[in-house]
């Protein structure tokens, strides 16, 4: 008898992803919430001059969606763990890489991208100019993804560590730290007429296309060796 094929698989593991994201859709709302109290702060803090607004405002949002991010890192295999449904996902007759990329793939619909479709709303209000909203966007789409299957990496090197919500961020900043200089950089850059803004998006495309084949590799041996 065969065994289900990956679309199948995949297709029950997103929706069983979905339903739980569902039923915890509080949760779920944080990093919104979150990115949207930060950005709001910085006025406050700095004033309201459009100007100097406008100059931090790539790195204000990069930052917001950076930190936001760290929030669900923790809950990303922390429910499986608990209910069993880890093991379960070991002894699937399908490889664990894929249902693991096919869990971070949820992870980044349900939590990344409301972030990115609420970046010109937060711009907004960092006076961001109209002509740098689609470098931004364009950083945001290669750049949050990246940060979900490397968040993936780490969260799985912690998994079988209760607590591990302190211990998680300070492995994960160091290596989020490379996309946030390449994402913000690029608007930087955009906003100073320099060419180099197309580099570091191509960087950024190509350090996605390495992540996405050997993020999940790495996050399904990562959690094999914590569970054994």
């Amino acid at each position: 008898m065969n065994g289900p094929s990956l679309l199948a698989a995949g297709r029950a593991q997103a929706a069983r992803d979905l339903r739980l994201v569902w039923r915890r859709r509080g949760d779920a709302a944080q990093p919104l919430l979150f990115a949207l109290m930060v950005v709001a702060l910085f006025p406050l803090a700095l004033g309201a001059d459009p100007q100097q607004l406008a100059r931090i405002a790539p790195g204000v949002l990069w930052v917001a969606v950076l930190l936001s991010g760290l929030l669900t890192l923790d809950a990303l295999y922390r429910s499986d763990v608990e209910d069993g449904s880890l093991e379960q996902m070991l002894l699937a007759p399908v490889p664990l890489a894929w249902l693991i990329a096919v869990r971070v793939g949820v992870h980044w619909l349900t939590t990344a991208l409301p972030l990115v479709l609420a970046t010109p709303l937060l711009a907004q209000l960092l006076y961001l100019p109209g002509e740098l909203l689609p470098v931004l966007m364009v950083s945001l789409l290669l750049g949050t993804p990246l940060l979900s299957l490397v968040g993936a990496v780490v969260a799985a090197l912690t998994v079988g560590i209760r607590r591990s919500g302190m211990l998680l961020a300070l492995l994960a900043l160091p290596l989020f730290l490379p996309v946030l200089v390449f994402g913000a950089g690029s608007v930087m850059a955009a906003a100073q007429g320099l060419s180099s803004w197309v580099g570091a998006l191509l960087l950024m495309g190509a350090g996605l296309a390495l992540a996405l084949v050997l993020a999940p590799l790495a996050a399904a041996a990562a959690v094999r060796i914590a569970l054994s």
